[in-house]
């Protein structure tokens, strides 16, 4: 192992403090100058403060996906994962958000297996987090058509020609199918496109193993950072009885939590 001597630097144990003390400062001093709090007395349907949140992150402009959401799901051995999708509707009155993705992916075995999930959506800038845990239905296939064909068409391709968490031997190897469904539908190649490429206006169905999710709402937190590490939190719960191909949700209980 190398002293600092030998390397050529001093060793500085007061500078090393004072480091310390600015980080320690840099890390309190955001927060002490946020004074948001939830609202008192807590709203009784959380998730239509839970959209209107989403709606003034989309508004600012925060981050590039402020839809953007941690899926966490367990498959059949109990075995957790979690990645990030994008939130695509938030319904307060029928009580669900959507996502959508490939029905034959990880997380697609997992949600076939389990019908349960949990996301969480982080503003950093705006200093709040949602986390919503709930039941999983599919949409309905006229759903999954509308969004796909609003979709760019370089993302359909990659639809039908990605098998989502399939292993593959190399990039090549999935260009080269991505080349096979441009052929397919007689559009030009994605990856030989720009973005912005207009639309050749080719029809590009959905693919059968790709659709969106309904996750109904059982459970919502709502967190708001606050000086001192004091966040403010609160826990709404409800029951979910079976509703047609859904849920229907009966009345939210609120509740504080301690941060």
């Amino acid at each position: 192992m190398y002293s600092q001597e030998r390397l050529g630097r001093k060793s500085n144990p007061d500078g090393k403090a004072s480091d310390a003390r600015r980080r320690r400062a840099g890390y309190h001093q955001p927060m002490a100058l946020h004074k948001e709090t939830l609202p008192d007395p807590l709203p009784t349907e959380p998730l239509a403060l839970v959209a209107d949140w989403l709606a003034q992150a989309t508004r600012s402009h925060v981050q590039p996906n402020p839809n953007a959401m941690v899926l966490a799901t367990v498959d059949a051995h109990g075995g957790p994962s979690a990645r990030v999708v994008l939130c695509k509707e938030i319904r307060p009155d029928a009580g669900y958000i959507t996502f959508y993705t490939n029905y034959l992916s990880r997380k697609g075995a997992d949600l076939a297996a389990n019908a349960r999930a949990a996301v969480v959506m982080y503003w950093d800038v705006l200093r709040r987090q949602v986390r919503l845990e709930g039941r999983v239905t599919l949409t309905t296939a006229a759903e999954s058509d509308a969004y796909f064909a609003s979709r760019a068409w370089q993302s359909r391709i990659g639809a039908w020609a990605s098998e989502q968490s399939a292993p593959i031997a190399s990039r090549a190897q999935l260009i080269r199918a991505t080349d096979a469904a441009a052929r397919r539908f007689g559009v030009p190649t994605p990856t030989a496109s720009d973005d912005l490429a207009p639309d050749p206006g080719i029809a590009i169905p959905r693919p059968p193993h790709w659709g969106g999710y309904h996750l109904w709402v059982e459970a919502v937190e709502l967190w708001v950072e606050g000086a001192a590490r004091l966040h403010d939190r609160a826990r709404w719960i409800r029951t979910l009885e079976p509703d047609g191909g859904g849920f229907r949700g009966g009345r939210w209980s609120a509740t504080r939590v301690q941060p």
